[in-house]
């Protein structure tokens, strides 16, 4: 249980990484292109790894509890 928590925590460094990486992105968007399909794509993408990442934090949570 321990292990799978370290590799959760390794997971959400990395999807940690590749959000702040999206959302430079994001923010690098001219103003007069945030309403193209591209800036939309990129606001889903951010959405997603957002979710993720609350998931995986969460998975780390329950299995703290688990072992608790």
């Amino acid at each position: 249980m321990k292990r799978a928590s370290g590799l959760l925590g390794t997971a959400s460094t990395l999807v940690t990484t590749a959000l702040d990486g999206e959302e430079d992105s994001l923010d690098n968007i001219p103003e007069n292109l945030q309403t193209s399909e591209q800036y939309e794509k990129k606001e889903a993408i951010v959405d997603l790894l957002n979710d993720a990442s609350d998931s995986i934090d969460t998975a780390i949570e329950k299995i703290g509890e688990a072992i608790a």
